[in-house]
């Protein structure tokens, strides 16, 4: 055996034994709990079985834009399936990457509600935000043709 055939051989052992470690579980623990928040309060907001919060928890401006959306009649049951079909998929381990960017705009809308409305749940956005972007890296090879310049 040549010096590089070794150097590969070691490499590639090094690589295994790397991956049996915790962070080997680290993406699919996310993607599970990313998926079951989003199948969880996706279905909570179709179904409302979740204890709404008390009167005064929920801050006026927040409070008027979540009406807004419910008085629309269809925005929160639109959400509420994407939230469930989205989380479906990735606790399905399926076409995780289009549901990725299928979130990135409510995980979006997330941050945007919690940082100017209701900075109470802003610790709970921005682990959410955490996971997605940990998942998206994790993908980062699906996302290369999306972000090519030219197609």
């Amino acid at each position: 055996m040549n010096d590089s055939a070794a150097i590969n051989e070691t490499a590639q052992i090094e690589d295994r034994t790397a991956k049996k470690g915790f962070s080997r579980f680290a993406p699919t623990g996310a993607r599970v709990v990313m998926g079951l928040l989003f199948f969880v309060m996706g279905l909570n907001g179709l179904l409302q079985f979740l204890p709404p919060p008390k009167p005064g928890e929920i801050p006026p401006g927040a409070m008027e834009l979540t009406l807004a959306f419910a008085r629309s009649g269809y925005m929160m049951q639109l959400v509420g399936v994407t939230q469930i079909v989205v989380g479906a998929l990735l606790l399905a381990n399926r076409f995780v990457p289009l549901a990725l960017v299928i979130l990135a705009p409510v995980v979006v809308n997330i941050i945007a509600f919690h940082l100017f409305l209701a900075p109470q749940g802003l610790p709970v956005a921005l682990v959410v935000l955490a996971l997605g972007l940990y998942l998206a890296k994790v993908h980062a090879a699906a996302f290369r043709s999306l972000l090519a310049p030219r197609a």
